[in-house]
């Protein structure tokens, strides 16, 4: 039986607004470089799943100055080259800075609220675990997902990253829960899906911009509903 579900935040429950094809367009624009919406969700594939991998291995908080720029320039390149265009490092860093300059801030995706009202009405407890760092119960109330939300957790409130246990772990005690009571549904395998197998958590890959393969390991669903009726399987 389930008895409670954690969700991943980005591209998972939020996204960048306006979109992040639409911020990629107005600065690589302003660099002469031209990228389609098809492209740029090639990129951020192949860049959102370097980004799990290099958190799960040194967050950012660690890396310092010089090592937070490497990263990101790294991450801008790999969006780009999944776009279909090449640049050096030192180009993709410029980019990468232009687009911290555009004003933007985060939106739900149209499954998101639904979803959530739905699994509240069957009795369970809902978390948000998310490796940013920022203040994830003030965005969750902005956002109005906090009516939905029994806590959130952040990857600073206990020190370590997804895939690491202690994220984990601590969203189980708040839900006063087994591990295969739990479910946690996220967009990367190397930090939501391997941490939650780790954990004996069910897993479950949410993959909207259908990027990745089916897996006898895992439930991989394309919209957020889904996971109401995998609860409803799993729960009998």
């Amino acid at each position: 039986m389930i008895k409670a579900v954690f969700f991943d935040f980005y591209n998972t429950v939020g996204m960048f607004w306006p979109p992040r094809e639409e911020l990629q367009a107005t600065a690589c624009g302003e660099f002469g470089i031209q990228v389609t919406p098809e492209g740029v969700d090639v990129g951020y594939g192949l860049a959102d799943a370097y980004m799990a991998r290099e958190v799960a291995r040194l967050p950012l908080r660690d890396r310092g100055r010089q090592g937070v720029k490497d990263f990101f320039s790294e991450y801008q390149r790999l969006i780009l080259l999944g776009a279909g265009v090449e640049v050096s490092l030192e180009l993709a860093l410029e980019i990468s800075a232009r687009l911290r300059q555009l004003s933007y801030g985060y939106a739900l995706f149209d499954d998101v609220l639904p979803t959530l009202e739905s699994l509240k009405q069957r009795g369970l407890t809902l978390g948000l675990l998310s490796n940013n760092e920022g203040d994830m119960g003030k965005m969750s109330e902005e956002l109005g997902l906090s009516p939905y939300l029994d806590f959130t957790i952040t990857s600073a409130d206990v020190g370590a990253s997804k895939p690491h246990p202690p994220i984990f772990i601590e969203a189980l005690q708040r839900a006063q829960a087994e591990p295969q009571e739990a479910m946690h549904v996220g967009d990367q395998y190397d930090t939501d899906v391997k941490g939650a197998l780790a954990m004996g958590i069910h897993p479950v890959l949410l993959d909207r911009d259908r990027l990745s393969a089916d897996s006898p390991d895992f439930p991989r669903i394309e919209v957020l509903g889904e996971v109401v009726d995998l609860v409803q399987e799993l729960t009998g």
